[in-house]
Order: structure tokens, then C-alpha cells, then sequence
């Protein structure tokens, strides 16, 4: 059963757990928009979205949508005359598991994969069939990494869906993002459980990415933030970098920034688990997830009430030479860093909108 969004009003520290997951390699460099996209292009997963009460057209209706869309490019010359009969297959229960791994290789070859999807009679419901289906695996964990892959071949036409223009809104009007908030909220150590989250936490930053108002408007009304910053936490280096560039993206949206500098205990639980991060990073340096935890303080500076704390809290590492043999190469972090030390060493001074958010509106 889906639950139902409600306004997220506040939100605790989340206990910091041991976990050994696993370490993912990815190939986005040092920028967590690339890691996010990577994530799930490494995971080859699969899944599409369709609102219960936006009815559905018929694969016919999709063939006219995407006339000329992908058209084979890539894909060892397979067109959209190979592509239909794929997606019509998902709702084929003996057939979906293969035709889920094929159209998740496949899918960056066709621009339009996310309306025909979307769009195609049936489609959405069986992948989100296959989220479901293994929600018993979930508690107590159970999940094998056979099931796993499957689910993660229908998380990435989810992904496919969560990041096009013409299906986005869609998405959330249908509140597909929920259906995997409980991957996101498991805590196993095993492998297929660290790739389902990661994955799934893939199909969040794909929908963050786009800058798009309307996206933070419906997460900041879910249990996003607390998800996220246990996995920040808690997880691999690849899936603290995602669960980070999530929370950057909320904060650097304006509506974003005022939510969480609203009130006292959601800054502390968002700058406390920051802190805990940068000492981990103390004992085991990563570039990539620093340059995220600086630009998360850097934003956070510009609410004035945030700020005055933030001179209390900072940890002492970003204020010394700590991190300085690591930011040799990386010129975007230690332009970040020195503007943050800048701005908390500076007089308190041009509020501007941060007066506003400081004032507990949000």
C-alpha cells in the first residue's frame, strides 16, 4: 500500500549505524550530477511510471508520440519497430524479466523511451508490480541478489521516465518516487541491498537534477531528507556522494534552504550529519564527497541564522590545512572552501533573502 505524502515537518538525527556495504565504482569524475547519472547506469535497472488517474494510451498512441525518436541510434541498428514490441511484452508476466534486462541495455538509445512507457497500455503498472513484489523480501531481509537485479532493471526505465520533460511531472503527480522510499529505507549490509538503495537513490538525484521547482516542492513533503542523510551517513562512498548531491540540490533551491533553516532541529540534523562526515573523510579522504559537503555548508551560509551557527559548528578540519594536500588538483573545492571561510570569518552583513529564511517561514 502507498502511503500518502504529507507535509514533512520535522525530522531527527538519524542514529549513525556501522555498515560494511559495498564499495561501486563510477565513472562520473567529481561531479555528483555525473555520479547520480552513473549510478544507475551502472546498475542497468529498469522501470517506467504511469498515474492511476491519467489513463493510459495504447502502443500505437506511443508509436505516433515518438515518431522518429531514438531511431536506432547506437543500439547495434535496432529502431522503434524492435522497441514497441518490447515495451508491449513488459505486461507479459512469463516474459518481463528478460525483456526488462534487454530494454535496460538499450535505453539510452531511444530519447523517448520515457513517454512510450509511459504511455503504453499496462507498462507502468507491471513495473511497479515488480517494486512491490519484493517489498516482503525487504523485512526481515531476505532479498537475493537474482531479485535484486530484476528490480534494479525496472528502477532504470523509472529513471528513464523521472528525468525526461514530457514525464516528469507525471512522475510525481502519480507519486512513483514513494513506491521506493522503502528500498531507500533499509538497512542491510548485504550486497543487493546496498544496490538497491543505490539505485533507487539514481532515480531521486535523476529527478533532482533537472532544477526543476516542482521536484522539491513534492520531495520536501516526503521523508526524503531523513532518508537521505542516514544513508550519508551510513553507505558506500558512491552512495553517500548521491545521497549528498540530493540534499545539495534541495538546498540550492530557494524554497529548499528556507525548509530546512526553518527551525533549529532541522539544521542541526542536517550540519550535524555533515560534521560526522567530514571526520570520517579525516581518516579516509574522498575529493568527490568533499566537494559536495562543502558546497551543502556553502549554501547553507547564505541564511543568516545559519550562518551565525555555522561559526560555532563548522568542524575544525575545513577551518585548518586538513584537506589541503587532497584539494591540490581540484581548484572548485578550494574556491568553495576558502568563499565558505570567507563568508563565516566576514561581518554579518547582506541578509538579503536569508533574513527571510532565517525568520521561520519556510
Amino acid at each position: 500500500v502507498l502511503p500518502t505524502t504529507t507535509p514533512n515537518r520535522r525530522f531527527k538525527t538519524p542514529v549513525q549505524q556501522k555498515e560494511n556495504l559495498i564499495m561501486a565504482s563510477t565513472g562520473g569524475g567529481g561531479s555528483v550530477t555525473s555520479a547520480g547519472s552513473s549510478l544507475v547506469g551502472s546498475a542497468h535497472t529498469s522501470s517506467a511510471l504511469q498515474s492511476s488517474s491519467a489513463g493510459v494510451a495504447t502502443a500505437s498512441n506511443a508509436t505516433s508520440m515518438s515518431a522518429g525518436a531514438g531511431g536506432g541510434s547506437g543500439g547495434g541498428g535496432q529502431g522503434i519497430e524492435e522497441l514497441l514490441p518490447l515495451v508491449t511484452h513488459l505486461t507479459n508476466p512469463e516474459k518481463r524479466e528478460a525483456v526488462l534486462l534487454e530494454l535496460s541495455k538499450i535505453r539510452e538509445n531511444f530519447s523517448d523511451l520515457a513517454p512510450i512507457l509511459w504511455h503504453s497500455y499496462g507498462t507502468v503498472a507491471a513495473l511497479l508490480q515488480e517494486i512491490v513484489s519484493i517489498y516482503p523480501l525487504l523485512s526481515p531481509p531476505t532479498l537475493t541478489a537474482h531479485a535484486s537485479n530484476r528490480v534494479c532493471n525496472a528502477l532504470a526505465l523509472l529513471q528513464c521516465v523521472a528525468s525526461h520533460p514530457e514525464t516528469r511531472s507525471l512522475f510525481l503527480a502519480a507519486h512513483v518516487p514513494l513506491y521506493l522510499y522503502p528500498f531507500l529505507n533499509t538497512q542491510s549490509k548485504n550486497r543487493p541491498f546496498e544496490y538497491l538503495r543505490l539505485t533507487s537513490l539514481g532515480v531521486i538525484g535523476a529527478l533532482v537534477k533537472m532544477d526543476d521547482a516542482d521536484v522539491i516542492n513534492f520531495l520536501l513533503q516526503t521523508e526524503i531528507i531523513p532518508l537521505c542523510l542516514r544513508i550519508m551517513e551510513t553507505g558506500s562512498e558512491l552512495s553517500k556522494t548521491v545521497a549528498t548531491f540530493i540534499v545539495q540540490k534541495i538546498l540550492l533551491d530557494e524554497i529548499g534552504l528556507n525548509y530546512i533553516c526553518a527551525t533549529a532541529e532541522r539544521f542541526y540534523a542536517v550540519s550535524t550529519v555533515l560534521s560526522n562526515m567530514v571526520g570520517v573523510l579525516v581518516q579516509q579522504p574522498s575529493v568527490r564527497l568533499l566537494k559536495h559537503i562543502v558546497r551543502c555548508y556553502l549554501r547553507l551560509s547564505d541564511n543568516v541564522k545559519a550562518r551565525e551557527a555555522l561559526r560555532q559548528c563548522l568542524p575544525n578540519a575545513l577551518k585548518d590545512d586538513t584537506f589541503n594536500p587532497f584539494l591540490k588538483g581540484d581548484v572548485t573545492v578550494k574556491k568553495w572552501l576558502a568563499q565558505l571561510l570567507s563568508v563565516l570569518g566576514g561581518v554579518n552583513a547582506g541578509g538579503g533573502s536569508g533574513g527571510d529564511v532565517a525568520g521561520g517561514g519556510g
